[in-house]
């Protein structure tokens, strides 16, 4: 039995998978194979600690990834990581293409590292293409992860995508310039799409489609204001789509609330695999199964560091969103932590980072899906509020998280690592704390 991991950056659910007049036609065909989640959140909104959390099963303040990977940040125990545990059960793990989980991919055990010298998207689907290509009856079974990088910013520049009928995401204004923005990505995760397909069409040519676990994701929402590094659902709302080896799944949409911190624990049942004692998870075999309607009533997610410092946590349920800020200091948008970008600049003009934020946040996404209209002070939502933060406490109580100990202070970075100053406008600015 195989595993194969598609993975790309900063795609959210903006895909066909999700309804989305985007041309992912390769996903969707996958998809329609598959078990499709369609409430499913990363733990964290920020690129390594969601793929690291995801990888090992654990929250990024517990497995030490509370910031980015080629800023500083390491997972305390990488031989905790899919692909060590995976090898350790005799399984051949190859990585062709992306990861962030690690600055030397080397420390993540991988036993071969394909395209390293890879500049497109489209040399890393070739590479994967070669290995399933190569695959024998006798073969030992693999985990490959793929991971393509080009629905990241900077986008490549739309063509034959006209943005006057192009719909930008909700949250952000309908303007030529996020039109504009939003056919660049359109342009950029069509080229994921197609490489995907190359892969996916070589798993079905060589014949191991029956036998393979397809796992089709992504680290967190697209790189637009209010999405990426953000807690609400557009930044934490993530694809999810699994399919297991003997395609025994009747393929559906399941509305469940999960995490990927489920997808470590998931992929040991269906592999018949004994789970590690240090998984957070819970298994979606119930789902899969047909068993369950639903596996968790709450899920933790967090961002403790991106570009810069901005102490975020969040409680969410089937219904409600509770999001707490722990840092009083500075209660507005912490601008690096958006990627630059046209549609950024445009709501930065407008007055977007000089907006003082609320300490909480509190949403029924029943009655407000948009998550809009903060319930927080509201008296009749005074009970709720309480009790969200109080489960929200209690669950970060229960894994140590270290804002806890300094619930109006500062969880110190490791040594060297790098953060942008609050102040800063861009990510890429020279001055670090």
């Amino acid at each position: 039995m195989n595993l194969l991991y598609l993975h790309t950056h900063d795609m959210g659910r903006f895909n066909a998978i999700y309804g989305y007049a985007i041309p992912t036609p390769n996903m969707l065909r996958a998809a329609q194979a598959c078990a499709v989640f369609r409430n499913a959140h990363c733990a964290c909104p920020t690129c390594s600690p969601s793929r690291a959390a995801m990888l090992t099963g654990q929250l990024p303040h517990n497995n030490g990834m509370m910031g980015l990977a080629h800023r500083g940040f390491a997972l305390r125990r990488p031989e905790q990581h899919l692909a060590q545990f995976l090898g350790r059960n005799g399984m051949e793990t190859a990585l062709c293409g992306i990861q962030h989980e690690a600055a030397d991919v080397t420390a993540l055990g991988y036993g071969q590292v394909l395209a390293q010298g890879a500049h497109s998207d489209a040399e890393r689907a070739q590479e994967a293409v070669r290995f399933l290509s190569a695959r024998t009856a006798d073969s030992a079974p693999f985990f490959l992860s793929v991971g393509f990088s080009e629905s990241h910013r900077a986008y490549a520049k739309h063509s034959d995508i006209n943005p006057d009928f192009v719909q930008v995401p909700p949250c952000l204004p309908d303007t030529a310039e996020t039109r504009a923005d939003m056919a660049d990505y359109m342009t950029s995760v069509r080229e994921v799409d197609r490489c995907m397909g190359l892969v996916l069409d070589a798993l079905r040519d060589s014949g191991l489609w029956e036998d393979t676990i397809l796992l089709l994701t992504t680290d967190h929402g697209i790189a637009f204001p209010h999405m990426k590094c953000n807690l609400y659902d557009t930044g934490t709302g993530v694809t999810l789509c699994i399919k297991p080896a003997g395609n025994w799944c009747t393929p559906r949409a399941l509305d469940a609330l999960v995490s990927q911190l489920d997808v470590f624990p998931t992929l040991c049942d269906l592999l018949h695999l004994e789970k590690p004692d240090w998984l957070q998870g819970t298994s979606l075999l119930p789902l899969l199964l047909g068993e369950k309607e639903e596996v968790r009533g709450e899920l933790v997610t967090e961002v403790t560091y991106h570009a810069a410092y901005e102490p975020l946590r969040a409680l969410r349920t089937q219904r409600y969103t509770y999001i707490r800020r722990f840092d009083e200091e500075f209660c507005r948008p912490v601008l690096p932590n958006i990627d630059a970008s046209p549609s950024k600049d445009l709501v930065v003009a407008a007055g977007f980072g000089e907006r003082n934020l609320p300490a909480e946040e509190l949403y029924d996404r029943i009655l407000d899906p948009a998550e809009r209209n903060n319930l927080a002070g509201r008296a009749e939502a005074e009970p709720i509020r309480r009790r969200m933060a109080e489960r929200l406490r209690v669950a970060m109580a229960a894994t140590d998280d270290p804002l806890c100990a300094a619930p109006h202070g500062r969880v110190p970075a490791p040594k060297g690592a790098r953060s942008n100053l609050r102040s800063d406008l861009e990510p890429n600015e020279t001055v670090f704390e």
